[in-house]
């Protein structure tokens, strides 16, 4: 499958056309990883998003200080992780570690993805509406989660 085909497949860029996708082809960087490698640390300060194109990432949270990392799911081909990156300068919400060798990954660093849509503001708009809409459908269930439990 071509890189091209891999981004058309994820849900972020629905609505943006071969050439906008080729155009976040063309500015993501190819990161390889092996098995127990840590991509990142919960806590840290995030600057990239990735995409999954080879290879398997788990990923894993801790409730509080002393409480041990637990694993909470484990993501693949043509999945992405630390979107929110790309909105703000927050702390990584999760530990995200390789549970395979040769793990490929493409990244895309904020300041790359802010010039980006500084010159072509629909790939920008198209992004940004389907995080919100992400979001706003965690929310939702969530909400209907936490309305069963009372």
């Amino acid at each position: 499958m071509a890189l091209l085909d891999l981004f058309r497949a994820v849900g972020l860029f629905n609505g943006l056309t071969d050439e906008q996708l080729q155009r976040l082809v063309s500015v993501s960087q190819q990161e390889i990883y092996d098995d127990d490698a840590t991509i990142f640390w919960q806590n840290t300060e995030g600057d990239r998003m990735y995409l999954i194109c080879e290879g398997q990432v788990e990923v894993l949270v801790r409730k509080g200080p002393r409480e041990p990392e637990r694993s909470q799911v484990f993501l693949g081909r043509g999945q992405i992780f630390g979107e929110m990156a790309l909105l703000d300068y927050g702390k990584r919400s999760a530990t995200i570690k390789c549970s395979r060798d040769h793990t490929v990954l493409y990244a895309i660093s904020r300041d790359t993805f802010t010039t980006v849509c500084e010159s072509d503001t629909a790939i920008g708009y198209v992004i940004m509406r389907n995080m919100a809409m992400d979001l706003s459908f965690k929310l939702r269930h969530r909400n209907l989660d936490l309305g069963a439990n009372t």
